[in-house]
């Protein structure tokens, strides 16, 4: 009889682990919808750029400040948003941010159905857009380090939400541009469509482990982010540059690419998205299999980075030397690899390199450094395409060296954290 109520318990305990495991892959399912619910909302409206530039009569410095104040208003609220998910709760600040989100894409779609003269509301959508994304996916990184405490399972899930934010950035050309298609305003809708989605994901499927712990006071949560900052600075700030240069150059080349391919090649609509998808599919694939890789072997983290970058920035430079439509394509391929392979490890090195207490505030930084590379990108892509192109590439293959440079010497993990 013992015996039999052993193999009872065994059978339950083995059911037990298959339902938590299975029930933790619907969570990473859950909370990956939202990096990609965030991309879509922003890089979906890259092709659809130059459309709006004619339908609304305003300029592409104009058109790029359509992306650029989505960012900019996260760049704010980005790090109050951090330290709010430290005290209230992940779940508490995610989901009332994707509501705000999608408020600010039904404004901005009625706007552009309703009004002529729709560009100012338009942007004011945006910015409740912004102010969601705050609040949404930059909070996605501190939630995963909650939620696991294996650093092979962090890195590995982290490298699924990266890898989730750049198939967003694949499939939001060609999702824009078909949708454009049909009615130029059309992707303003379909954002708060994927923002009800990923809500009731986030609500039903995602359980957030609950803290033991009191909420720090502010006045002491302030001197332990100082202290970090003291402990950890070098790399930080390394970690914070490099993020903002990837992301600026990202940004700038969509913005060029989608502007050239329309303007130059006379190249429109979902033959546009698919070609703006080819570096983007090249990113993805690339934060995929680094997620894999990487581990929490933080050398080979700075490694990938490293040699991601320098080939971002051979690649770039080599767009000096021609403009022939599929020599372009196949060096932004190469980019989107170099980029691809950096992001998941400065992800990694981030969550996995401060204490979890203050580990959403910090990560939150992280977040507001990467949207000013997002909103910087297209307005001086803009403003240096109406001069002089190569300056472009020339600024863009040496903001990567700068990158490079500070990955190699300013990222030094520690010889056993590989172990």
């Amino acid at each position: 009889m013992e015996h039999i109520e052993k193999i009872f318990s065994k059978r339950s305990a083995k059911n037990k682990v298959g339902k938590t495991s299975h029930n933790q892959k619907w969570a990473i399912l859950s909370i990956s919808s939202i990096p990609l619910v965030m991309t879509l909302g922003n890089s979906m409206l890259i092709p659809v750029l130059p459309a709006m530039e004619k339908t609304l009569n305003i300029t592409s410095f104009q058109s790029s400040m359509i992306i650029t104040v989505y960012s900019l208003v996260a760049i704010i609220l980005i790090p109050i948003a951090g330290y709010l998910s430290d005290h209230i709760g992940r779940k508490k600040v995610i989901i009332p941010s994707l509501i705000i989100a999608g408020i600010g894409g039904l404004i901005s779609g009625w706007a552009s159905w309703k009004l002529s003269d729709a560009y100012w509301l338009i942007l004011l959508g945006r910015s409740l857009q912004g102010v969601g994304a705050a609040g949404a996916a930059p909070i996605v990184l501190p939630l995963v380090g909650d939620m696991f405490k294996s650093e092979d399972e962090v890195s590995s899930t982290l490298g699924i939400i990266e890898t989730s934010n750049t198939f967003g950035k694949v499939l939001s050309p060609i999702l824009g541009a078909f949708l454009a298609g049909i009615i130029w305003f059309l992707p303003f809708f379909a954002f708060p469509v994927f923002c009800a989605i990923s809500i009731v994901l986030m609500f039903y499927l995602v359980k957030t482990p609950k803290s033991r712990d009191e909420p720090i006071p502010f006045k002491q949560f302030f001197v332990n982010i100082k202290k970090i900052f003291k402990d950890n600075g070098k790399w930080l700030y390394a970690v914070f540059t490099i993020g903002v240069i990837l992301m600026f150059i990202l940004f700038g080349v969509l913005f060029y690419l989608s502007d050239i391919l329309e303007k130059s090649y006379d190249i429109k609509n979902i033959k546009k998205g698919f070609l703006l998808a080819v570096p983007l599919g090249a990113l993805c694939l690339a934060s995929f299999t680094t997620g894999k890789k990487i581990k929490k072997d933080k050398i080979l983290m700075k490694r990938i980075t490293f040699i991601g970058i320098v080939l971002l920035a051979g690649s770039i430079f080599a767009l000096s030397f021609s403009k022939e439509l599929w020599f372009m394509i196949a060096v932004f391929f190469l980019s989107g690899i170099g980029i691809g392979a950096g992001l998941p490890c400065l992800d990694a090195l981030i969550t996995e390199g401060i204490e979890k207490e203050e580990r959403g505030t910090i990560t939150s930084i992280y977040s507001s450094m990467r949207f000013i590379g997002v909103a910087a990108g297209p307005p001086v892509i803009a403003i240096l395409m109406k001069h002089n192109e190569n300056m472009i590439f020339y600024l863009l293959s040496g903001l990567s060296l700068i990158a490079a440079i500070l990955a190699f010497f300013a990222i030094k993990p520690e010889k056993d954290s590989s172990k």
